[in-house]
């Protein structure tokens, strides 16, 4: 009896709407990982970016929100957990986590690199892990502890809302709409299907959404990174349109496990005319099944 009622218990939990599970208190949570998130729906989504670290590729001094946003994204289970998140590492910074997250039974489900000719060279590292959230956050916290990720807030000066480029123009060009933030301009594109690991659904704030960033250079120009999520018959024609419009795909590699559909991850990067890059990123864009615009 005890274990049907238990099993019943935890169907319910895992049809609960958004708003019932956004109701989850948090704040323990970001008490013991040192730094407090935001709720995007029922996701509590924890900023991780290396605001300590002066990365340059070919020149340009990289935001933190452009390329250097490490994160940790929590969603409820009921009494339970599921956390996933994207960890920016240095080269000695790697081996120490690594061991440390892998002791206390958090996952590792991908190790790689996003930019070519980073100085210094950064690595991602790609976390998984279900269980109780504090115990979860407090295990990802002395990892963390290990590299010289910030784990604290810091008072700054908030930055411009608009930046140096034709933001409206880009917008037209992609077919979204984006954010600024950080001195950068974000979008995030939907795939088309549920996308799910292990069962279970992953919403585009724990990382299944196409993310493009672009950071002005000045003279109307901008640097441009991110990610295309693909499915495995998207990889070559996105890479071809990408390259014949002069952006680099710098990296191709796996992000989870067991997701299905089995998605591939396309970073690249380019510096040029903004209007350039957006007509060339568009064109990968529409080699995608993706949702429709919001």
């Amino acid at each position: 009896m005890h274990r049907m009622i238990a099993i019943l218990v935890a169907s319910a939990s895992l049809t609960l709407g958004p708003a019932a599970l956004a109701q989850t208190d948090w704040t323990p949570v970001g008490q013991a990982l040192g730094r407090d998130g935001t709720l995007q729906g029922d996701i509590y989504r924890v900023g991780l970016p290396r605001t300590d670290l002066k990365v340059s590729v070919d020149g340009v001094d990289i935001k933190p929100t452009l390329a250097l946003g490490g994160w940790l994204a929590f969603r409820s289970m009921g009494a339970d957990a599921m956390v996933m998140g994207d960890l920016v590492l240095t080269q000695q910074e790697l081996n120490p986590v690594m061991a440390r997250l892998a002791q206390d039974g958090i996952e590792i489900t991908a190790i790689h690199n996003h930019l070519l000719r980073a100085e210094p060279f950064t690595l991602y590292m790609h976390v998984s892990g279900r269980g109780d959230p504090v115990m979860l956050a407090t295990h990802l916290h002395d990892a963390l502890s290990l590299s010289a990720t910030p784990l604290t807030l810091t008072t700054a000066s908030s930055p411009p809302a608009t930046l140096d480029l034709d933001q409206n123009g880009i917008e037209r060009a992609l077919g979204r709409k984006g954010k600024v933030n950080g001195g950068v301009l974000q979008f995030g594109i939907a795939r088309g299907e549920p996308v799910k690991d292990e069962g279970m659904e992953v919403p585009e704030a724990m990382g299944s959404a196409i993310s493009i960033n672009m950071q002005p250079t000045g003279g109307g120009k901008v640097a441009a990174t991110g990610d295309f999520v693909l499915t495995a018959g998207e990889v070559n024609p996105v890479l071809r349109e990408l390259r014949s419009h002069g952006i680099e795909v710098t990296a191709l590699h796996n992000h989870m496990l067991a997701d299905e559909p089995r998605l591939f991850f396309m970073h690249f990067w380019a510096h040029d005319d903004a209007a350039k890059v957006a007509a060339g990123l568009r064109a990968g864009l529409d080699k995608v099944s993706l949702a429709p615009a919001r």
